[in-house]
């Protein structure tokens, strides 16, 4: 499969990129609308993973014009500003699917298949791990702060040593359940 990620933030992309090409898909990048309806339109995606907020735009009005370019494409809004009012309101855009972030590539992958539809039906093993969010957390202060680990300390609120210490402990890979890996 082979699909188009509309993000503007460009460490979340290029990490979902990464993690979702392990797992065997291909991803274009696009960072607006105008790029993103460049590239869909050049090459016709089977999916689109859509941020909400594309710093000044809204992903809201890209649904459409994609939507236009094929109904069988799977359009999935993916956004860390989740509300009742903008799922809604995608949805009767003509969205697919609505997910809050942070979402795992595997939960992703299972909307993707359609295997489920949102995270109402994403089972708890899907959620992303704590260690994952502040590593995530923390990698966006110090891409804010131009790498400065003392500035990007004082945004987070610690002292400089806890975050260099954070910083030596890069959480490892995401675990299966035991109860997952038995059936």
């Amino acid at each position: 499969m082979q699909g188009l990620l509309i993000e503007d933030d460009a460490l979340f992309a290029r990490t979902l990129q990464r993690s979702l090409e392990r797992r065997g898909l291909r991803l274009r990048l696009a960072s607006d609308g105008q790029e993103a309806l460049q590239e869909a339109r050049a090459e016709r995606p089977d999916f689109v993973l859509l941020d909400l907020n594309l710093g000044a735009e809204s992903g809201l009005a890209l649904v459409a014009p994609l939507r236009a370019l094929g109904a069988d494409i799977r359009i999935v809004l993916v956004t860390g500003y989740a509300s009742v009012a903008t799922a809604v309101e995608a949805i009767k855009r003509g969205a697919d699917d609505y997910l809050p972030k942070p979402v795992t590539a595997e939960a992703l992958l299972r909307v993707l298949k359609g295997e489920c539809t949102g995270a109402a039906d994403a089972p708890a093993p899907t959620m992303t791990p704590l260690s994952r969010l502040e590593w995530e957390h923390i990698q966006q202060a110090l891409h804010e702060t131009g790498g400065n680990v003392t500035a990007a300390a004082r945004l987070l609120g610690m002292h400089r040593r806890s975050l260099q210490r954070k910083l030596a402990k890069r959480p490892g890979p995401e675990r299966r359940p035991a109860y997952e890996l038995d059936s």
